[in-house]
């Protein structure tokens, strides 16, 4: 079975597309479309591979009953411009950043993650590293609010029509 594959992307992956991660997994859990799915998160940047999530935004996320702990840093790699359906950027810079690595014909993939979400006026989900607690719990609202926008945007019945044909 074909699944959609989604890449949450921030700098770092330590903080926003973790979150993100572990929002929309959570999200695909209770309306049991785990299979239909495959969903990663990786960083523009290499400043943390191999990483657990910021201790915060753990904390955060289990506040909601998220367990994030389980993921590690990577970095966003060649193929994965060619791999994933979707790669959703955090903030400009990072758009940014996809945009100039990706291969010109794959550049309909990466989108704001944001855009998701047009009912809060905001395209960026903004950094919470250098922020206090106050600022991984608006990453959540943000991210929750988006992750409910995408998965409402996607028609998983072809999808779920293909799971049942098996």
């Amino acid at each position: 079975m074909k699944k959609l594959k989604v890449l949450f992307v921030c700098m770092g992956n330590i903080c926003r597309s973790p979150t993100a991660e572990g929002v929309f997994a959570k999200l695909l859990k209770d309306r049991q479309l785990e299979e239909v799915f495959l969903i990663d998160s990786a960083g523009t940047h290499a400043f943390h591979v191999g990483e657990q999530p910021d201790l915060r935004s753990q904390e955060a996320a289990l506040e909601r009953n998220i367990d994030i702990a389980h993921l590690r840093a990577r970095k966003v790699i060649m193929g994965d411009f060619e791999d994933f359906d979707y790669l959703l950027a955090m903030d400009e810079d990072n758009y940014l950043t996809l945009m100039n690595a990706c291969p010109e014909h794959y550049q309909y993939k990466i989108k704001y993650f944001l855009d998701y979400a047009p009912h809060l006026s905001v395209r960026e989900v903004p950094d919470p590293y250098y922020g206090g607690r106050f600022g991984f719990q608006k990453v959540l609202d943000l991210i929750e609010a988006a992750s409910e926008g995408f998965l409402e945007s996607i028609d998983v019945s072809g999808l779920l029509d293909e799971r049942v044909k098996i």
